[in-house]
């Protein structure tokens, strides 16, 4: 299945990650199966944001509430790889649950995604997911 992305708000993620080129920026990715529908900026509370991304245990505990009181489905999450490749790192792999979860990665101007999906001994082993720019 091709995930549809808003070139609006693949601009907002391209901008978010060049406007601080020295960490990696994070945030939450909302929407349906078939459509990237919203994005959150969160804080990074990694010990080292230079290299590691932690999403901010607040802002993920709010989506998950409003997500059962009736709002937007959390999709997953989005981080940037400042010095890095737009694919997942052995980090990434490590930190990733198999849950399904959309991950997006921003590498410069390379926006890449993909679904956490194996478990065992594969486990935070992820898939691409294709994406296609809907122009607006």
């Amino acid at each position: 299945m091709t995930l549809e992305i808003s070139s609006t708000l693949l601009a907002r993620l391209l901008n978010e990650a060049a406007n601080m080129p020295d960490v990696e920026v994070c945030g939450l990715l909302f929407g349906t199966a078939e459509r990237l529908e919203a994005v959150r900026a969160c804080r990074n509370v990694a010990a080292e944001p230079a290299h590691a991304f932690e999403i901010d245990p607040a802002a993920l505990i709010a989506a998950h509430r409003a997500a059962r009181d009736g709002g937007p489905a959390l999709l997953g999450y989005y981080h940037s790889h400042p010095n890095g490749v737009a694919t997942p790192s052995a980090r990434d792999a490590a930190a990733a649950a198999p849950d399904g979860a959309l991950w997006i990665i921003i590498a410069g101007q390379t926006v890449a995604c993909y679904r956490a999906v194996c478990e065992g001994a594969h486990a935070g082993r992820f898939e691409a997911v294709p994406y296609r720019i809907e122009e607006v």
